[in-house]
């Protein structure tokens, strides 16, 4: 039997039992393991890890970790996304797909998706993984992924936000809430014998998606989506 002594930052205290949040603990193991492994042993996925160290040394995931190392363990930094960031997110994250809908983000969501169906999707289509399943971002193959620790989606929201450095690529109600697709502004006569009689009194901007065909307009919803995103900007 071997030990090591891990550290773990304070982050990543929600993430593990009780008895190991701590400045350090021991870990025993048998045979060579790697220190990825180990830490996933923890229910710590790859994915929330940053840098690490070895009895002082960077060392990468793939480390075969030594009876008596010293592990350090960082979480990994926010990403600043180079590119307009797209995400798949886990059936159980309806109500936070639509929120970074409503902030123009590009989310493939659906509610039966399967594990294997999302971690294809997020490889084949290098789009950041979210959920709350850790053994799902525990798959080698996931390497862009995040464990989102709220229950709440608008919590949620400023999670992946802040995570992600996504001010800079919000572009407020361009996207269907419903199915993703971008909308196309449309005239109000074209869309009149769709609307209840009090919209048709008070408003006269609209989009449409195209591809699902629901209407949008700047009611009491859109105030509301508003605020939120302007507390988020702030935040």
């Amino acid at each position: 039997m071997k030990t090591a002594r891990f550290h773990f930052d304070d982050e990543f205290h929600p993430l593990l039992s009780r008895d190991k949040r701590s400045d350090g603990f021991d870990l025993s193991f048998r045979g060579p393991q790697s220190v990825k492994h180990l830490i996933e042993s923890l229910r710590v996925p790859h994915t929330e890890i940053g840098p690490l160290k070895a009895n002082g040394e960077s060392i990468g995931l793939d480390y075969l970790v030594h009876d008596g190392d010293q592990i350090e363990v960082r979480p990994d930094a926010p990403e600043v996304c180079q590119t307009e960031p797209r995400f798949v997110l886990d059936g159980h994250l309806g109500r936070l797909a639509a929120h970074l809908r409503m902030l123009g983000l590009d989310c493939l969501y659906r509610s039966d998706y399967d594990d294997p169906e999302l971690a294809k999707v997020s490889v084949s289509d290098d789009r950041i993984l979210l959920t709350r399943d850790r053994l799902l971002l525990m798959q080698k193959r996931i390497t862009r992924g995040y464990l989102l620790r709220s229950l709440d989606p608008e919590e949620q929201l400023r999670e992946v936000v802040k995570r992600y450095q996504l001010i800079q690529w919000i572009k407020p109600f361009c996207r269907c809430l419903r199915c993703n697709h971008p909308l196309e502004s449309i005239s109000k006569e074209a869309v009149l014998e769709r609307l209840e009689p009090l919209t048709k009194f008070y408003f006269e901007d609209f989009r449409i998606c195209p591809a699902c065909g629901q209407i949008y307009w700047k009611g009491s919803h859109y105030e509301r989506m508003q605020k939120l995103i302007e507390q988020i900007r702030k935040e």
